[in-house]
């Protein structure tokens, strides 16, 4: 197991259509299977002592689906939040949602906002939910609050630097995206946290999303930590830092 844990890992959940594809199975029955490794990974990442765990979950351009499989996600959403509240409240796990929210039926954002709301103050997790979400619409979104501060003369347009941007954005609140990984053998971001990936360390594995549980999560973090993040420096600047650290007695 990784002794050097991520404070924050994000998840591109992909693969549930083709893994029931290739059971001849519903594209949905993919999905349901896929809501099982959300509460695993979950619940894995809260027992390893993850920090924060963002899964994308919908996109914007998710909306162009088939009106049906659509509705049936969103069904599927609202089971998640109505079975999952006792264990998130029981764990001190704090439910955030970011994205373009008020896009969600009513079916799903009233349990959702109860949840976020209800959940507020645990300290022992954030999990957040990438809902209608995209990357360019969240920078979009976040450029516009800029603007309008800065029209309203409460903001010194001088003063919008890469701090300003990053805490304008749903995500400020969090700690740095450590470590994005993408199921289903993909390799791509599809518009996920554009922003926040800058330094994040990716893995991409080949295993589709339903059958990605705690043992795949584990070997994604030992990749994480066998790998040397050095932020824009040099090796050897980074061991010259190291050796600046004094060594603290146990």
């Amino acid at each position: 197991m990784a002794t050097s844990l991520p404070r924050h890992v994000g998840i591109i959940m992909d693969g549930n259509g083709r893994w029931a594809q290739l059971r001849r199975q519903p594209r949905i029955e993919g999905h349901r299977v896929g809501a099982q490794s959300v509460r695993d990974i979950t619940r894995a990442a809260r027992q390893l002592g993850i920090e924060a765990l963002t899964l994308y979950a919908f996109s914007s351009q998710n909306w162009s689906r088939p009106v049906d499989e659509v509705a049936a996600l969103m069904e599927l959403l609202r089971d998640y939040l109505v079975d999952e509240r006792p264990e998130i409240m029981d764990n001190q796990i704090r439910l955030f949602a970011i994205g373009d929210l008020e896009r969600l039926p009513a079916l799903v954002r009233d349990p959702l906002d109860a949840l976020c709301r209800d959940s507020a103050h645990h300290r022992g997790m954030t999990l957040t939910l990438a809902l209608s979400y995209g990357g360019r619409e969240s920078l979009a979104r976040a450029a516009r609050s800029l603007a309008v501060q800065v029209a309203a003369g409460t903001l010194d347009p001088r003063a919008i630097d890469v701090e300003a941007l990053g805490r304008a954005l749903p995500t400020g609140e969090l700690p740095p995206l450590d470590l994005l990984i993408r199921t289903s053998g993909e390799q791509r971001i599809s518009n996920f946290m554009l922003w926040e990936l800058a330094y994040a360390e990716l893995v991409f594995v080949d295993v589709l999303w339903p059958d990605f549980r705690r043992a795949e999560l584990d070997r994604c973090l030992e990749a994480y930590a066998a790998r040397e993040r050095r932020f824009g420096l040099t090796s050897s600047q980074l061991a010259d830092t190291d050796s600046d650290v004094e060594p603290t007695s146990g």
